[in-house]
Formats: structure tokens, C-alpha cells, sequence
């Protein structure tokens, strides 16, 4: 069903390019009788939306309970237009409301937005509802809600002084001027520290040569450099999300950045009412949101755990509402065909993310000096392919899905089913066609790995680097958190992958630990080798993804965080970087002809691939017994809104597995 969804986007998207004059609203019908419009948003219910009766004999949830892991996966920023990761936005998303919504099956949905469209792809026109209001965390009105809050977070989001280059990415590629605003800011703050972060969308000329306007207070109109079908689906990311500016004004630009869940407005289904960091936070319902039909929860507790066990523990004691299983308690449930918890495992849901280890080509050593050793070592594609080839990950995969670890193997930086060819052609089974020495499908075995190829580019690699000076076994830096056992255990088994067939006379990759924050701990100080990340689409393009990885662009969050590529010295990886971002410029200039776009997209990304400038590692999808139906979730492959605790079904008793393929079955015939 998810390719069929994404197949019909694409020629959708096609028709657009090629009939662009035929236009109209290509996502919302017209005469869409459930969309209120402008001065028709009369929503007078007060009571809450009671959720449909479980079929399993239980209630449903009034007060969800469910949890994340600390350390990676703790909130840290409460300003959704000043974040990029998705710990944040996976919260944040329920206390902000957008202009667009995705259902269960991703479609787009009037939100604030109640009708929009463009007749040419070009420029974009949103009608937005009159009753949306900004409310504290106690529920007190602040201000209302008008399409100058989009002119204001678009101003702050594209000031260089304000958000640095946050979200950014898909605004300077996107919209008409925004790309000359941030130079302009970035230029101001060097040249006059301080104007910028003065300005705001009133008297300010060059901002208003910016593809935002607002007509009215419920009209909003952008206007994009070139034909962009898809512009639409951005809605759905931080990037296209509200902010008023009486609340800077009520805060200041510093305090906006630095503001917590006590300080911030709300204009989302939640208020973020208690916070303790790596302890738990508390979503409680907000009377004042505008949407009536949807059903809320009362409250959602997100509970942090330092221990992959300890979800298990809770959910057995029934405090939490779903878990996904340890592999050592999979294990010993279906080690037990008596065991009564075979009858709740299933499956979670694909999540949108594609997890790639991401090299650091200028590590620092803990006291601040360059790791020159292991900045030599990256720089050499022998060294990268040998590790490229050489990692069998399957026992990794087995510790997120011991079922059918091989569901997990991952060989390409983009997610699969985000994009297909017009003749229904998944974009990454494009890419993997061009991937160089990748085995066949269906064998039973990782595609990728080749211990024949890895020690012939191990041999390769200890003779050339020892001629730089380079000396063996090149040292692995590679992260967890402190005191988490299940980390240690992953992190001793992706050891024993990367050393087993490359020998630890190539490579020790040691175990290290930060107490709280990776960032803050770890990658702004540049300690790693390599981490683990996964990156979800923010809109429904390809570009996105890329965008991240090209050299020489502030906006690039992964070269810019975590492989710091624009820090090289090296001619030889330079000059790689540089052709992959040439190729990637060419793809993202084509706008009328969808299959060369991605044909285009493909190219750039297996020259990725294939010079080993990054090592795909897996997908995410698990084994689970939870009280939630994932089918009735808000689900896409791209947007920061599928944590949005809206319109779930749920029940107090656990799901069946005989339950949860009813659920599949009637997903899959809508």
C-alpha cells in the first residue's frame, strides 16, 4: 500500500511538471466539505472526541504512557524552528500546529490550512482557519494564531544571527529570495554583530524580497524559485512551522532559543506540562486547540529509560502502555512455545529513517589536538572501502529484529519508499543497480559484504597509509552512554563486526562513553570516528536527504555536525566531495522532468556510496507488544509528525498478534 501511495505522488507529480497550466489544487478538492475555510471555522464542541471502542475487549486509553531513551533520544531544545533532530521534533510536534497534516495512510490533510494549492507548482496559496490562538502552558490565551506567524518564523528561521543555518536547507533551495536573506544576515552579523538579530519582517527590505507574503490574516501565499510539486509536503517539517512575533518580543531572540516548556506558547493538541530531563515529560491536553473532532489524549507521559531491558519491565508491569523487546527478552519468549507472550509479538512499522555510520574527517583527540592518525586513515579510500566491504552487520541487525534481521540490511543513504519512477520503480532500487559489488537479492546473506574485496583493500590501505606515517591498528573511536548494559552489549557486538574479518591488526574500535549528552559530549567537540545516525526526510524529495552530505554548504547538517567534511585538508577527498555535490547541484536542477531528476539523484548517490564516503548500516523496525494499533497513526516517509499522539486507537488490553494482522489487512484494503 505504501509504494502504491508513493507511486501515485509520483505521477501526480509528473502531471504537475508536464500540465502545469491545467493546475489547481492538486491535494485538496475544492468543495471538500470537512474543510473549514476562512470566517466558517465555527467549531463549537467542547467535549472531547470520544476514540472508537477496541475490538479486543478493552477501553480505550485515556492516559497513554510510553517512553524513549535517555541519552540519545532526550529533548533538548523546546524552539521547533531551531532544531533538527528528532528527538526534539518527535515532541515538539504536538505542541506546534502546522498548516498541513498527514493521516495514517500520508496523505496530506487541512490543518490551519484549510484549502491550498498552486496552479503552476511555482506559487503557492494557503487559506488558513480564524480560530487558532497561542496559549501558555496553563492554557491562557496569548494571541491569536494569523499567517504573519509563517512571515515571522520564515524571517527567523533564514537570519543567520538568529537560528544559524537550523532548518534552512529546504527554504534556500526552495523559496524565492530566502537563499540571498541569509546571506544577507550572515554577512550583517560579521560585518555589524547584533543588526541582525534586530531585524523582524516589518521595514526590512530585503526581506521583503522573500517568497513569503501575508495578503490577509488568513491568506498566506509563497512563491518558489522554480516549479516545486512537491513544495506542499514541506508543510509537514519544522521548516514550515508558526511562530508569533509577539511571543520574541515577550522573550527576546535569547530567550526564545533558550526557553523551556513553562516559558513557550502552544498552539498544538498538547501543552508540554512537566519536563524532567532524562527522567520523564508529560503532554497534557490543550483545551484551546482548534480541532474538536480529533481524540486526545488526556495525558501522555513519555517515560526515559537508560536501559533497552527496562521498557520490557514496564510494560510487563503494566506502567508503560508498549514496548519494543530486548533481544535477550525476545529471546526467552520464543524460546518458550508455552510462553503466552508469543500471542502479543508483532511487528512495529518501518520508521522513516535510513541509518548510515557517519565518518568524522577531522576528529579531535579529548584534549582538543587533531586525531591525525585517524585523519590520515579516513582520507584513503582503500581504508573506507575495507571497511565498506569488510562489516557483516547481520548480528547487529539480529539485536533490533532477531525475527528477520536481514529486513534491516540498508545499502543506500535514502530511505527506501520515499520516491519511485513513473513506471513504479523504487528510487533505491535504482541506486543499489549502480552500487558497485553488491550481491545478488534473495540469497539469504548481507549484499554488501565481501571479505574476499575487504582484505584486498585492507592490504591496499596498510601500505599506503604507512607510507603517510599512518600506524596500526588505526584506533575506532565509537560512543554510548554511560552505565546502559544493552549499550555496551551492541556496541561489544558492532566491535566484534568491524574487527572480525578486518583483523585487529587494521583496526580497534574502542568502546567509549559520554554521561549525558552525544551532542554536547561528543560530537560538538568532534571526539568520534564515526556514530550511528538516521536521517528522515523532511518533505517528499530525495534532495533532502542529500542535501546533508554536500561540501561547502552551512546548510548541510550532517557535514556540518558529524563528518566535517568542509574541515578537510586533503585534495584527493576534497575533490570527491566536491563531484558528489556537482552531481547532486545537476539533479536538483531539473524540475520538469521527475524520472531524470531522481535518474540524476541515483548517480550522485551511488558515487557516494561507491567511493565509501559513508557506510549505510540498517533500517528500524522491531519486535513489540503494545496497547496501540501503529495502523491508525499519523504515517509518512517524510515530516516530523508521526510521534503526534492524535487519533490513535488504543486499548487498555494488549494487542494479539492475530489483532494486529486484522489491522494490516484492513489497512492494506483502503
Amino acid at each position: 500500500m505504501k509504494r502504491k501511495a508513493t507511486r501515485i505522488l509520483a505521477m501526480l507529480l509528473t502531471a504537475l511538471l508536464v500540465l502545469s497550466a491545467c493546475g489547481g489544487n492538486n491535494n485538496q478538492p475544492a468543495d471538500n466539505n470537512n474543510a473549514n475555510t476562512p470566517g466558517n471555522t465555527d467549531n463549537t464542541n467542547t467535549t472531547p472526541t470520544e476514540p472508537p471502542a477496541p475490538s479486543n475487549g478493552g477501553e480505550p486509553i485515556k492516559d497513554l504512557v510510553t517512553w524513549e531513551s535517555s541519552g540519545t533520544r532526550e529533548l533538548e531544545e523546546f524552539f521547533i524552528l531551531h532544531t533538527e533532530r528528532a528527538a526534539d521534533l518527535n515532541v515538539l510536534c504536538n505542541a506546534y500546529s502546522p498548516l498541513l497534516e498527514i493521516d495514517n495512510y500520508g496523505k496530506l490533510q487541512p490543518a490551519v490550512a484549510t484549502k491550498w494549492g498552486s496552479e503552476d507548482g511555482k506559487t503557492w496559496t494557503f487559506e488558513l482557519r480564524d480560530d487558532v490562538t497561542w496559549v501558555d502552558m496553563e492554557g491562557n490565551e496569548k494571541a491569536k494564531c494569523t499567517a504573519q506567524d509563517w512571515v515571522t518564523a520564515m524571517e527567523w528561521i533564514l537570519n543567520f544571527e538568529k537560528n544559524g543555518a537550523n532548518n534552512t536547507s529546504m527554504l534556500v533551495t526552495m523559496v524565492e529570495g530566502a537563499m540571498d536573506y541569509y546571506n544577507y544576515t550572515k554577512e550583517l552579523a560579521e560585518t555589524n554583530p547584533g543588526a541582525a538579530m534586530a531585524l523582524t519582517t516589518e521595514n526590512n527590505p530585503e526581506f521583503d524580497k522573500v517568497g513569503v507574503k501575508a495578503p490577509d490574516d488568513y491568506t498566506l501565499n509563497y512563491t518558489c524559485i522554480n516549479n516545486t510539486p512537491y513544495f506542499d509536503t514541506l508543510c509537514t517539517s519544522a521548516a514550515l512551522y508558526p511562530i508569533s512575533q509577539a511571543e520574541i518580543d515577550e522573550k527576546g531572540v535569547d530567550g526564545m532559543v533558550g526557553m523551556n516548556n513553562t516559558q513557550m506558547w502552544y498552539n498544538g493538541p498538547y501543552t508540554i506540562t512537566e519536563y524532567i530531563m532524562n527522567n520523564e515529560k508529560i503532554l497534557t491536553r490543550n483545551p484551546s486547540y482548534w480541532d474538536k473532532d480529533a481524540y486526545l489524549f488526556d495525558t501522555v507521559t513519555i517515560v526515559m529509560i537508560d536501559e533497552a531491558t527496562k521498557d520490557d519491565e514496564l510494560f510487563d508491569t503494566g506502567e508503560v502502555d508498549n514496548t519494543e523487546l530486548s533481544e535477550s527478552t525476545l529471546n526467552t519468549i520464543r524460546s518458550n512455545p508455552d510462553d503466552p507472550d508469543n500471542d502479543y509479538l508483532v511487528e512495529t512499522r518501518f520508521r522513516k529513517f535510513s541509518y548510515q555510520y557517519q565518518l568524522n574527517f577531522a576528529k579531535n583527540n579529548p584534549d582538543g589536538t587533531p586525531d591525525t592518525n585517524w585523519n590520515t586513515a579516513v582520507t584513503s579510500e582503500a581504508f573506507r572501502k575495507a571497511l565498506y566491504y569488510g562489516v557483516n552487520l547481520e548480528t547487529t541487525w539480529a539485536r533490533l529484529n532477531q525475527v528477520n534481521p536481514l529486513n534491516l540490511e540498508n545499502l543506500c543513504f535514502t530511505m527506501q519508499g520515499l520516491l519511485y519512477f513513473e513506471d513504479g520503480t523504487d528510487y533505491t532500487e535504482r541506486v543499489i543497480e549502480k552500487l558497485e559489488n553488491i550481491g545478488p537479492a534473495g540469497t539469504g546473506s548481507p549484499r554488501r559484504f565481501n571479505e574476499e574485496l575487504a582484505l584486498q583493500y585492507k592490504e591496499q590501505a596498510m601500505e599506503e597509509l604507512t607510507a603517510k606515517g599512518v600506524t596500526f591498528p588505526v584506533q575506532m573511536d565509537y560512543y554510548i552512554k554511560a552505565g546502559g548494559g544493552s549499550a555496551l552489549d551492541g556496541a561489544t557486538v558492532l566491535k566484534e563486526n568491524f574487527e572480525r574479518t578486518l583483523g585487529k591488526d587494521f583496526i580497534n574500535l574502542n568502546i567509549c562513553e559520554f554521561v549525558s549528552s552525544l551532542q554536547q559530549e561528543v560530537v560538538n567537540p568532534r571526539l568520534q570516528s564515526f556514530t550511528g545516525n538516521g536521517w528522515g526526510a523532511d518533505y517528499g524529495d530525495v534532495e533532502n536527504f542529500l542535501d546533508q552530505i554536500v561540501y561547502g554548504d552551512d546548510n548541510a547538517y550532517y557535514a556540518n555536525n558529524y563528518t566535517n567534511i568542509n574541515d578537510l585538508t586533503d585534495p584527493d577527498t576534497i575533490a570527491l566531495f566536491e563531484e558528489f555535490t556537482r552531481l547532486e547541484r545537476e539533479a536538483k536542477n531539473i524540475f520538469d522532468d521527475p524520472d531524470a531528476r531522481y535518474e540524476k539523484f541515483a548517480e550522485a548517490e551511488a558515487f557516494l556510496l561507491n567511493h565509501a564516503l559513508t557506510i549505510p548500516s540498517n533500517y528500524e523496525n522491531a519486535w513489540q507488544m503494545t496497547k496501540i494499533n501503529d495502523y491508525s497513526k499519523m504515517h509518512a516517509l517524510y515530516g516530523c509528525q508521526t510521534y503526534t499522539y492524535k487519533n490513535w486507537e488504543t486499548s487498555t488490553e494488549p494487542y494479539t498478534a492475530e489483532a494486529y494482522a486484522q489491522f494490516v489487512e484492513n489497512y492494506n484494503a483502503n
